[in-house]
């Protein structure tokens, strides 16, 4: 007690109880119950277990301050001269433990530890503050997305700042420009030689796909896939380069020389005329690879032909957008639709993939409900827009039966191929093996949702057919689904002449040694009875690991975007290609870190930056390139069937809706059993 009231606190309190455990500061008055070390950090303001005092006087303040940060200091010397007494003690333990002496047990010293990392950590707190605080006026002021503060690499970086301690000198414009570049460069590049191994192992397939940028130059993107991974191998500035036949076979055939003719089993492009013919010259120069049209791009294009060539799916696709352009251009609108759909969006149309029409009916079809109520409502009945032709257009829209009807029709026409576009364009696994078969159950998924009905599924069966025997089908495909153990042992598994072809083609192709190809042709059999193989095993490899689409390079777009910027235009092209080259791989290095297989649903399938609500300046503005005016005549598009969608009269006033026609709207069903759209794709 006596050497407790030496301590130079005690002249900044009274006692409350005649003892020292409960004090009362002089300055606030506040009551504190632990005794003069909780006081002290009172009047210090370190915030530890107690609330900083707001009446003490800044002398007094810092004298305390400087008393726990003295203490502070003491505990430290204390602990690290207890840690290093206890490495001997560790020493000489081990030694007599190793020479077969006996030893005692020492106290645990971790005790201790770990109470000075609380203590060192309350000392740093305010440290701490002041360096997040600065940390985060870095990104406000250099517009830098606040997502980053996740990164991997963000959070290395604080930890190595943290590890050199004061004085880390930042690096120099120059050096990040040229130094670290060079060795990030040549980082990368360690990662693209182990991924050779594997082509050589496996082969591996080429992907290239066109992109023109803000400034109006094309950039041509060369990225190379396998069982290891995909990596982005270089982009070529064409912009000066004419975009004929063979100036694109001059450039792929470069990069198939780059990477090895032995290695390189496909080379999947986009179906453009232009690269369909490069296509073919490449084929004709190098005998033992495929030219193949990228899987997502072709079914993209049967989407396309379902607008173009149906009435149904044109004019129910226009009136979705429609509205959602409508809701989307009104912020008012958009506070509303938040409201009924508890802050749900609708998907908006891109320019894109023709797919995201279709998903943006999906949604509608999923808010359903809550458009309604919304268009039913009173804040919508007593706004400015319901009186207005536009919002006259939109309510009929959505007030109208058949609307809905005709979306649930669309949907059942396009979400099973959307499916199969999703399995294309995603890394969750190889497609090539499985395409074939994904097709099929498409078409069949189509016919049972329209149970069968003729005239319903069979202009969409048209369409995928012509796509598919004309542009997508390749032997490749035929080989892969012939090939899968997961299909091949399936007791509905079926050869038929189109599958036998296309199997022995590839033999041909790829194989192209008769020795080679009369021992596989021979293990066939055996593959029917799972035995062992060698000749079919690695042939199989290499077709089973092959990708069906070029999107891969699509993705990699926004990495471009972001280096080539109004602010990052002084840039030479070697400096934008290196960032580039570093950018993407290290983003597809981290992508196959995390791969797993998964099930598809419509919330993957609206996954994608282009399949989002689109979060740019054009967010609540009309887009004309994209999307069509608001009451726009669309007579001369409509149907004539009877599955028409109803026109719309632009004289036409809306009538009140009352309550039963309300419930009405809300359980109405269609023709066809009631589905939802997770059913669709499922």
């Amino acid at each position: 007690m006596a050497s407790g009231r030496t301590d130079p606190a005690w002249k900044h309190c009274v006692s409350v109880d005649g003892t020292t455990r409960k004090l009362k500061c002089k300055y606030c008055e506040k009551v504190l119950t632990g005794g003069v070390y909780r006081l002290k950090h009172h009047l210090a303001g370190t915030s530890k277990d107690v609330g900083a005092c707001v009446s003490v006087p800044e002398d007094v303040k810092k004298s305390m301050l400087d008393t726990v940060h003295n203490l502070q200091q003491s505990l430290l010397r204390k602990s690290i001269s207890i840690e290093e007494s206890n490495i001997g003690h560790t020493e000489e333990s081990s030694r007599k433990r190793s020479s077969g002496e006996e030893t005692g047990d020492s106290s645990n010293i971790f005790k201790r530890k770990g109470t000075q990392s609380t203590i060192n950590s309350i000392f740093k707190k305010n440290e701490r503050e002041d360096g997040c605080q600065e940390m985060a006026r870095f990104f406000y002021n250099n517009a830098i997305p606040f997502n980053v503060a996740n990164s991997e690499e963000f959070k290395r970086m604080v930890e190595l700042i943290g590890r050199h301690g004061p004085g880390l000198k930042s690096p120099s414009y120059h050096e990040i420009r040229v130094k670290y570049l060079k060795q990030e460069v040549e980082n990368t590049k360690h990662i693209v030689e182990e991924h050779k191994l594997v082509w050589k192992k496996t082969g591996c397939t080429i992907m290239t796909d066109g992109w023109t940028d803000r400034k109006r130059r094309t950039i041509l993107n060369f990225l190379v896939n396998s069982p290891r991974g995909t990596v982005f191998l270089k982009s070529i500035d064409a912009s000066d380069i004419c975009k004929t036949a063979d100036k694109i076979f001059k450039m792929i055939d470069d990069i198939v020389e780059e990477v090895g003719e032995e290695n390189v089993i496909q080379v999947v492009t986009d179906n453009a005329a232009n690269y369909k013919a490069a296509g073919e010259l490449l084929m004709q120069k190098r005998k033992k690879l495929y030219w193949t049209p990228c899987a997502a791009h072709c079914i993209d294009m049967m989407l396309e032909d379902f607008e173009k060539k149906i009435p149904l799916h044109h004019d129910t696709i226009v009136n979705g957008k429609k509205i959602t352009t409508y809701i989307y251009s009104r912020t008012g609108l958009i506070s509303l639709l938040h409201k009924y759909s508890d802050g749900k969006d609708l998907i908006r149309p891109a320019n894109t993939r023709f797919a995201t029409s279709y998903l943006t009916l999906g949604c509608l079809n999923d808010n359903k409900g809550s458009l309604i109520k919304m268009f039913t409502s009173s804040e919508w009945q007593s706004s400015q827009f319901a009186k207005t032709r536009d919002g006259g257009l939109v309510e009929n829209l959505i007030l109208d039966k058949g609307f809905w009807k005709n979306i649930l029709n669309c949907l059942r026409g396009a979400l099973p191929l959307i499916k199969v576009l999703r399995m294309v364009d995603s890394h969750e696994k190889p497609a090539m093996g499985f395409i074939y078969e994904e097709m099929d159950i498409a078409k069949e998924k189509i016919q049972n949702l329209f149970n069968g009905v003729s005239k319903s599924y069979t202009p969409i069966w048209e369409i995928i057919d012509h796509r598919w025997d004309n542009q997508l089908h390749r032997p490749l495909h035929a080989a892969g689904y012939y090939l899968n153990p997961m299909l091949h042992y399936h007791p509905d598994f079926k050869v038929d002449y189109e599958v036998k072809r296309g199997l022995y083609e590839c033999l041909e192709r790829l194989v192209g040694d008769l020795d080679v190809m009369g021992k596989v042709d021979l293990q066939l059999e055996s593959f029917k009875t799972k035995s062992g193989l060698y000749e079919l095993q690695r042939f199989a490899i290499r077709v089973l690991s092959l990708t069906c689409s070029s999107s891969g390079c699509e993705r990699n777009w926004s990495a471009f975007e972001r280096v080539h910027t109004k602010k990052r235009n002084r840039l030479h092209q070697r400096t934008m290609n290196d960032v580039v080259f570093v950018m993407t791989n290290s983003r597809l290095t981290k992508k196959k870190d995390v791969r797993k297989t998964k099930e598809y649903t419509i919330d993957d399938l609206s996954s994608d930056d282009e399949w989002t609500v689109e979060e740019n300046e054009t967010l609540y503005g009309l887009d004309e390139d994209i999307l069509l005016e608001v009451g726009e005549d669309d007579a001369s598009r409509r149907a004539t069937n009877d599955l028409e969608v109803p026109p719309i009269d632009d004289d036409l006033e809306v009538p009140p809706i009352d309550d039963n026609e309300k419930e009405d709207l809300l359980e109405d069903q269609d023709d066809y059993p009631m589905i939802s759209v997770n059913d669709l794709i499922g």
